[in-house]
Protein backbone atom coordinates (compact mmCIF):
# COMPACT_ATOMS: atom_id res chain seq x y z
CA UNK A 1 0.00 0.00 0.00
CA UNK A 2 1.34 3.49 -0.85
CA UNK A 3 2.52 5.84 2.17
CA UNK A 4 -0.84 8.26 1.94
CA UNK A 5 1.94 10.81 2.77
CA UNK A 6 4.99 11.81 0.89
CA UNK A 7 7.46 13.88 2.35
CA UNK A 8 10.68 15.24 1.90
CA UNK A 9 13.08 18.69 2.16
CA UNK A 10 14.26 21.03 -0.82
CA UNK A 11 16.30 23.46 0.16
CA UNK A 12 15.18 24.95 3.17
CA UNK A 13 11.77 23.90 2.47
CA UNK A 14 9.84 20.39 3.77
CA UNK A 15 7.24 19.51 1.42
CA UNK A 16 3.92 17.14 2.18
CA UNK A 17 2.29 15.69 -0.74
CA UNK A 18 -1.30 14.29 0.07
CA UNK A 19 -0.97 10.71 -1.85
CA UNK A 20 -4.57 9.18 -2.10
CA UNK A 21 -5.05 10.65 -5.19
CA UNK A 22 -7.28 7.46 -6.35
CA UNK A 23 -9.33 8.77 -3.22
CA UNK A 24 -9.68 12.58 -3.63
CA UNK A 25 -7.03 13.05 -1.06
CA UNK A 26 -9.61 12.45 1.34
CA UNK A 27 -9.01 11.43 5.01
CA UNK A 28 -8.71 8.31 7.15
CA UNK A 29 -6.63 7.36 9.73
CA UNK A 30 -3.65 6.59 8.48
CA UNK A 31 -3.20 9.83 6.07
CA UNK A 32 -4.46 12.02 9.37
CA UNK A 33 -1.57 10.58 11.69
CA UNK A 34 0.95 11.02 9.28
CA UNK A 35 -0.21 14.44 8.14
CA UNK A 36 0.75 15.60 11.39
CA UNK A 37 3.73 13.55 12.09
CA UNK A 38 4.81 15.29 8.96
CA UNK A 39 4.13 18.92 10.09
CA UNK A 40 5.37 18.29 13.56
CA UNK A 41 8.84 16.30 12.14
CA UNK A 42 9.60 19.62 9.85
CA UNK A 43 8.30 22.30 12.60
CA UNK A 44 11.57 20.63 14.56
CA UNK A 45 13.80 20.34 11.83
CA UNK A 46 16.59 22.71 11.65
CA UNK A 47 17.01 22.60 8.17
CA UNK A 48 13.18 23.50 7.44
CA UNK A 49 11.96 27.48 7.25
CA UNK A 50 8.63 26.99 5.45
CA UNK A 51 6.47 23.89 5.29
CA UNK A 52 4.46 23.64 1.75
CA UNK A 53 1.08 20.93 1.62
CA UNK A 54 0.58 19.96 -2.42
CA UNK A 55 -1.43 17.02 -3.52
CA UNK A 56 -0.78 14.65 -5.96
CA UNK A 57 -4.22 14.04 -8.61
CA UNK A 58 -6.62 16.62 -9.58
CA UNK A 59 -7.46 17.06 -5.93
CA UNK A 60 -6.13 18.51 -2.78
CA UNK A 61 -8.75 17.08 -0.31
CA UNK A 62 -12.62 16.08 -0.67
CA UNK A 63 -12.37 15.82 3.20
CA UNK A 64 -12.98 12.91 5.44
CA UNK A 65 -13.72 9.44 3.77
CA UNK A 66 -17.14 8.65 4.18
CA UNK A 67 -16.09 4.88 5.11
CA UNK A 68 -14.94 5.94 8.77
CA UNK A 69 -18.24 6.71 9.65
CA UNK A 70 -19.13 3.21 9.74
CA UNK A 71 -19.95 1.36 12.78
CA UNK A 72 -17.85 3.79 15.37
CA UNK A 73 -18.97 4.17 18.71
CA UNK A 74 -19.37 7.38 20.76
CA UNK A 75 -16.12 6.95 22.16
CA UNK A 76 -14.28 5.29 18.65
CA UNK A 77 -16.32 8.60 16.89
CA UNK A 78 -14.73 11.15 19.32
CA UNK A 79 -11.30 9.97 19.18
CA UNK A 80 -11.60 9.57 15.03
CA UNK A 81 -12.83 13.55 15.00
CA UNK A 82 -10.11 14.46 17.44
CA UNK A 83 -7.56 12.51 14.71
CA UNK A 84 -9.36 14.69 11.76
CA UNK A 85 -9.18 17.91 13.22
CA UNK A 86 -5.83 17.54 14.95
CA UNK A 87 -3.54 19.45 12.18
CA UNK A 88 -5.80 22.90 12.81
CA UNK A 89 -3.79 22.44 16.80
CA UNK A 90 -0.55 21.55 14.87
CA UNK A 91 -0.24 24.20 12.42
CA UNK A 92 -1.13 26.75 14.95
CA UNK A 93 1.17 25.97 17.36
CA UNK A 94 4.32 25.60 14.59
CA UNK A 95 7.13 28.11 14.49
CA UNK A 96 7.30 27.80 10.59
CA UNK A 97 4.98 29.50 7.75
CA UNK A 98 2.74 26.62 6.21
CA UNK A 99 1.59 27.11 2.50
CA UNK A 100 -1.44 25.43 1.50
CA UNK A 101 -1.56 24.40 -2.76
CA UNK A 102 -5.01 24.25 -3.84
CA UNK A 103 -5.88 22.46 -6.74
CA UNK A 104 -9.50 21.02 -7.50
CA UNK A 105 -11.44 20.13 -4.34
CA UNK A 106 -10.88 21.73 -1.06
CA UNK A 107 -13.78 21.00 0.68
CA UNK A 108 -15.05 19.66 4.05
CA UNK A 109 -11.83 18.76 5.70
CA UNK A 110 -10.00 20.01 2.49
CA UNK A 111 -11.16 23.51 3.00
CA UNK A 112 -10.70 22.87 6.83
CA UNK A 113 -7.07 22.26 5.69
CA UNK A 114 -6.38 25.02 3.77
CA UNK A 115 -8.31 27.59 6.25
CA UNK A 116 -5.98 26.43 8.76
CA UNK A 117 -3.06 27.33 6.95
CA UNK A 118 -0.74 30.48 7.28
CA UNK A 119 -1.01 31.19 3.14
CA UNK A 120 -3.02 29.62 0.55
CA UNK A 121 -2.51 29.86 -3.11
CA UNK A 122 -5.04 28.90 -5.08
CA UNK A 123 -5.39 27.38 -8.77
CA UNK A 124 -8.66 29.67 -10.86
CA UNK A 125 -10.10 26.23 -10.51
CA UNK A 126 -10.12 25.28 -7.08
CA UNK A 127 -13.13 25.24 -5.33
CA UNK A 128 -13.77 25.37 -1.74
CA UNK A 129 -16.96 24.75 0.44
CA UNK A 130 -17.85 23.35 4.11
CA UNK A 131 -20.05 20.40 2.62
CA UNK A 132 -20.97 18.25 5.50
CA UNK A 133 -24.39 19.66 5.27
CA UNK A 134 -25.20 17.49 2.55
CA UNK A 135 -24.77 14.28 3.93
CA UNK A 136 -26.29 15.37 7.17
CA UNK A 137 -23.51 16.49 9.35
CA UNK A 138 -21.82 19.40 9.51
CA UNK A 139 -18.33 20.93 8.57
CA UNK A 140 -17.30 21.67 12.67
CA UNK A 141 -13.72 21.51 12.43
CA UNK A 142 -13.00 23.65 9.42
CA UNK A 143 -15.39 26.01 11.44
CA UNK A 144 -13.30 27.38 13.34
CA UNK A 145 -10.32 28.04 11.20
CA UNK A 146 -13.24 29.61 8.79
CA UNK A 147 -14.68 31.61 12.06
CA UNK A 148 -11.28 33.11 12.05
CA UNK A 149 -11.48 34.60 8.89
CA UNK A 150 -15.08 35.33 8.40
CA UNK A 151 -17.82 37.24 9.79
CA UNK A 152 -20.48 35.62 11.59
CA UNK A 153 -23.31 35.72 8.54
CA UNK A 154 -20.89 34.42 5.83
CA UNK A 155 -20.11 31.22 8.53
CA UNK A 156 -23.48 30.43 9.00
CA UNK A 157 -24.17 30.56 4.90
CA UNK A 158 -21.25 28.57 4.47
CA UNK A 159 -21.95 25.89 6.80
CA UNK A 160 -25.49 25.80 7.11
CA UNK A 161 -26.20 25.61 2.87
CA UNK A 162 -22.83 23.61 1.81
CA UNK A 163 -22.34 25.66 -0.97
CA UNK A 164 -19.21 25.93 -2.71
CA UNK A 165 -17.22 29.14 -3.90
CA UNK A 166 -14.41 29.26 -6.45
CA UNK A 167 -11.05 30.38 -5.88
CA UNK A 168 -11.95 34.04 -6.53
CA UNK A 169 -14.96 34.27 -3.99
CA UNK A 170 -12.83 32.47 -1.38
CA UNK A 171 -9.73 35.53 -2.34
CA UNK A 172 -12.25 37.88 -1.84
CA UNK A 173 -13.53 36.60 1.24
CA UNK A 174 -9.58 36.81 2.65
CA UNK A 175 -9.30 32.50 2.40
CA UNK A 176 -7.08 32.91 0.07
CA UNK A 177 -3.86 34.45 -0.59
CA UNK A 178 -2.88 34.13 -4.42
CA UNK A 179 -5.26 33.11 -7.24
CA UNK A 180 -3.18 31.39 -10.30
CA UNK A 181 -3.35 29.90 -13.39
CA UNK A 182 -3.72 26.09 -12.72
CA UNK A 183 -0.20 25.17 -14.57
CA UNK A 184 1.55 28.20 -11.92
CA UNK A 185 0.08 26.85 -9.24
CA UNK A 186 3.62 24.86 -7.73
CA UNK A 187 5.51 27.28 -9.56
CA UNK A 188 4.04 29.97 -7.39
CA UNK A 189 3.99 28.44 -4.39
CA UNK A 190 7.79 27.41 -4.09
CA UNK A 191 7.93 31.10 -5.11
CA UNK A 192 6.37 32.24 -2.08
CA UNK A 193 8.43 30.09 -0.14
CA UNK A 194 11.33 30.98 -0.92
CA UNK A 195 10.50 35.06 -0.71
CA UNK A 196 9.81 33.96 3.06
CA UNK A 197 13.31 31.39 3.07
CA UNK A 198 15.00 34.95 2.66
CA UNK A 199 12.99 36.27 5.82
CA UNK A 200 14.18 36.12 9.62
CA UNK A 201 13.05 32.98 10.80
CA UNK A 202 12.68 34.37 14.28
CA UNK A 203 10.85 36.93 12.97
CA UNK A 204 8.34 34.96 10.87
CA UNK A 205 7.58 32.79 14.04
CA UNK A 206 6.94 35.49 16.37
CA UNK A 207 4.63 36.81 13.79
CA UNK A 208 2.65 33.26 14.13
CA UNK A 209 2.90 33.29 18.02
CA UNK A 210 1.15 37.14 18.17
CA UNK A 211 -1.60 35.97 15.58
CA UNK A 212 -2.38 33.00 16.78
CA UNK A 213 -2.24 33.76 20.57
CA UNK A 214 -3.53 37.72 20.65
CA UNK A 215 -6.78 36.59 18.62
CA UNK A 216 -7.57 34.73 21.60
CA UNK A 217 -7.31 37.54 24.22
CA UNK A 218 -9.01 41.30 25.00
CA UNK A 219 -7.55 44.23 22.54
CA UNK A 220 -5.37 45.50 25.53
CA UNK A 221 -3.53 41.94 26.05
CA UNK A 222 -3.26 41.63 22.75
CA UNK A 223 -1.02 44.66 22.71
CA UNK A 224 0.77 44.05 25.88
CA UNK A 225 1.63 40.31 24.18
CA UNK A 226 2.49 41.87 21.41
CA UNK A 227 5.05 44.08 23.45
CA UNK A 228 6.85 41.30 25.28
CA UNK A 229 7.66 38.73 21.87
CA UNK A 230 8.83 41.94 19.77
CA UNK A 231 10.96 42.62 22.97
CA UNK A 232 12.47 39.12 22.87
CA UNK A 233 12.50 39.38 19.03
CA UNK A 234 14.00 42.75 19.20
CA UNK A 235 16.96 41.19 21.65
CA UNK A 236 17.83 38.13 19.35
CA UNK A 237 21.16 38.53 17.40
CA UNK A 238 19.11 37.93 13.89
CA UNK A 239 17.64 41.09 14.94
CA UNK A 240 21.04 43.36 15.07
CA UNK A 241 22.11 41.16 12.01
CA UNK A 242 18.89 42.11 9.47
CA UNK A 243 19.45 46.28 10.60
CA UNK A 244 23.16 46.20 10.07
CA UNK A 245 22.42 44.13 6.48
CA UNK A 246 19.62 46.67 5.87
CA UNK A 247 21.66 50.07 7.10
CA UNK A 248 24.91 48.51 4.96
CA UNK A 249 22.44 47.78 1.62
CA UNK A 250 23.60 43.87 1.88
CA UNK A 251 21.55 40.82 1.25
CA UNK A 252 21.19 39.52 5.17
CA UNK A 253 21.97 35.75 5.87
CA UNK A 254 20.22 34.33 8.49
CA UNK A 255 22.46 31.41 10.15
CA UNK A 256 21.35 27.70 8.25
CA UNK A 257 20.27 26.06 11.32
CA UNK A 258 18.30 28.56 13.04
CA UNK A 259 14.90 27.85 14.51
Amino acid sequence: MENPIISYKENYKGVIQLNRAESKNTFNKEFAIELNNSLIKFDEDKDVRVVIIEAEGKHFSAGIALDQFDEADAFQQKELLELMDRHNHTIANMKKPVISAVKGYGIANGSGLAFASDLVVAAADAVFGTTAIRVGLACLGPAMPLSRHVGRKRLMQMLMTGQNISAVEAYDLGLVNWVVEPGELRKKTFEIADELIAKNPHALAAIKEVVYRASELPYHQGIDLSTDIFTRLALHPNAKHGLESFQKKTKPQWPEKNV
